[in-house]
């Protein structure tokens, strides 16, 4: 999923930026030259090279949630992590649909399945080791897994499948309160090398699910629960060197790391540098002019100023317009009143003018408008408008009948919230605002940070009823593309959760975790899909989730960043793993 940054990368233009948008580098696998042409980086390698030395300078004008691999789910820290932490399986780096490939990273090879698909082994690549020289072991995976999962109260803020999905959840409290210290009997370790999931059903999907950071080795003995983040042993090609929270994180070499345990990793910059909390003008000037390479969030190019970047040629050249399976939405809140009402929620699908969000968003090219739950790169996605409104601008009449069918014909008050640091969504739940008004819906909007966004404030169920926040802006980015990995943390009733929420319209419904729960396990592809598309329909029926636009970003290359391709798996954001620099 991942969730994913909304905003935007501001452009200036000077003779100096234009210059260094055109400039030329070969490149060996194929790609287009930096600045060499649109959505280059969706296609291929731009500007690749295996210069090695050089820092690579990420910047981003808030802080993320956390670092630590197993306490995190925003899609540019899966991407991120990459670089310290290594998952059992990952994403291929490669452009466009080509990095949804999946493939071996700690593992050494894909998962062998056996028991109908409900035992689940994977082999560890021997010799891997952590910055600090110890060896990698499978224990340290399942000290991982159960310390993401099982700590809930301590580490909220990642998904929580393997609760769901092994063998023995309910008997186990997570590490931190296991007194008998032996751990999930579900997750065996006959061996170092050797790891062997149990699960209480089949789950075809089960390769993916070991993709998440979760499954990055974490020791046990320096594990420091919440503040892992500050003190993170690495397992992948870079170590933390330094961390000053809310400022500045350095990454330098693992001196430990073994290009013969990792054919993905290629360890080109010597040093990572991330600048937290920077302005977004700031960013937005030093990545045009080069000076930083990456805007972590894969925000991509502000609305303000995407025409100036449109409009000129040399800018746009270097520019990557892409969607990577996500969704802008308004989620509507079942537990407050009057939207635990359907026909309550009805009237906000039909009150919606969803040119005017999309507008506010940046328009066609930040993505086009949308009438599903899935996105149309997800498999399962088929059209379909349960609410179709005259040129998708709203119908007053319609959400006025719905309105009196729920018994607020005169209409009512509500609360939605919004990222405040996240200028596109805040002027989307305005673009809301004013829709809802025309119906008689008096909706104000309450802004929280990214940051503590669902630790906090919109994924905390009982301080969204406390506040009486009925509806929340919310985009979803597909944690692995099929139809299970995008819907299920946002529609399941099984995944809702006290702190960390994604399924934030708290919505359960029995048919719906049905089709999802006999799906995952049939081994039919087909049969899965078909049932991923049903799902959708019924999640529509219920009217919980608003679907505004299929959101799509647009990238602005760094002319002195390397090895710059988009990648599909990590919502079209550029793949981390092996950024260099010419400088």
């Amino acid at each position: 999923m991942r969730r994913s940054a909304v905003a935007a990368i501001a452009v200036i233009s000077s003779a100096s930026i234009l210059l260094a948008g055109c400039s030329k580098a070969e490149d060996k696998d194929g790609g287009d030259a930096k600045g060499a042409g649109v959505n280059a980086a969706t296609k291929g390698v731009v500007n690749a090279s295996d210069k090695k030395g050089g820092t690579v300078t990420y910047a981003m004008a808030d802080a993320p949630e956390s670092f630590d691999p197993g306490n995190t789910y925003y899609a540019f820290i899966y991407n991120f992590s990459r670089l310290y932490a290594r998952p059992l399986m990952t994403f291929k780096p490669a452009a466009g649909e080509a990095g949804n490939e999946l493939v071996p990273d700690l593992a050494a090879s894909k998962g062998t399945p056996t028991d109908g698909g409900k035992t689940w082994t994977y082999k560890l690549r021997e010799g891997v080791k952590y910055d600090d020289g110890t060896v990698v072991t499978s224990k340290d995976v399942k000290y991982a897994v159960e310390r993401s999962n099982f700590a809930r109260d301590v580490l909220s803020l990642g998904p929580n499948y393997f609760q769901q999905l092994l063998d023995d959840p309910d008997k186990y409290k997570g590490p931190y309160k296991d007194k008998s210290d032996k751990g999930l009997s579900s997750i065996q370790t006959p061996d170092d090398n050797t790891i062997v999931f149990k699960l209480n059903k089949p789950f075809a999907d089960f390769d993916y699910l070991v993709s998440a950071p979760q499954t990055a080795p974490v020791q046990k003995a320096k594990d420091k629960g919440v503040d892992y983040t500050k003190s993170i042993v690495s397992s992948g090609s870079y170590k933390f060197e330094s961390y000053q929270e809310g400022k500045q994180v350095t990454l330098v070499r693992n001196p430990n790391w073994d290009a013969k345990t990792d054919p993905l990793r290629k360890q080109y910059p010597d040093k990572i540098v991330l600048n937290l909390k920077v302005a977004q003008s700031t960013i937005d000037k030093d990545l045009m002019a080069g000076t930083t390479h990456i805007d972590l969030g894969g925000k991509g190019v502000d609305t303000q100023t995407q025409a100036q970047v449109l409009g000129k040629p040399a800018l746009k050249a270097s520019t990557d317009n892409t969607a990577g399976g996500r969704l802008v939405y308004a989620a509507i809140n079942t537990k407050v009143a009057p939207f635990n009402n359907v026909e309550c929620r009805k009237a906000v699908q039909y009150a919606i003018d969803k040119v005017s969000t999309q507008t506010a968003m940046g328009g066609p090219i930040r993505g086009d408008i949308a009438s599903t739950v899935l996105p149309t790169d997800i498999k399962g996605y088929e059209k379909a408008d349960a609410y179709a409104t005259p040129d998708n601008k709203g119908d007053t009449a319609k959400a006025k009948e719905h309105l009196k069918a729920c018994g607020q014909e005169k209409g009512f008050k509500t609360v939605i919230s919004a990222r405040s640091d996240r200028q596109t969504e805040v002027d989307a739940a305005t673009a809301i605002v004013e829709s809802l008004k025309k119906v008689g819906i008096d909706a104000s909007i309450k802004q929280y940070p990214s940051s503590k966004y669902f630790s906090d404030y919109a994924g905390v169920p009982t301080f969204t009823k406390k506040q009486g926040i009925g509806l929340m802006m919310m985009q979803w980015g597909s944690d692995w593309p099929t139809g299970y990995g995008y819907l299920q943390q946002i529609v399941h009733g099984k995944a809702i959760g006290q702190s960390g929420n994604t399924n934030l319209s708290e919505l359960d419904d029995p048919a719906v975790n049905k089709l999802l729960d006999e799906a995952i396990a049939n081994t039919d592809e087909s049969a899965r899909n078909t049932a991923y598309t049903e799902v959708d329909k019924k999640v529509m029926e219920q009217a919980v989730i608003v679907p505004l636009t299929y959101f799509k970003i647009l990238l602005y290359r760094s002319p002195t960043a390397t090895n710059l391709v988009s990648t599909a798996a990590f919502s079209g954001q550029y793949d981390y793993l092996n950024i260099g620099t010419t400088k």
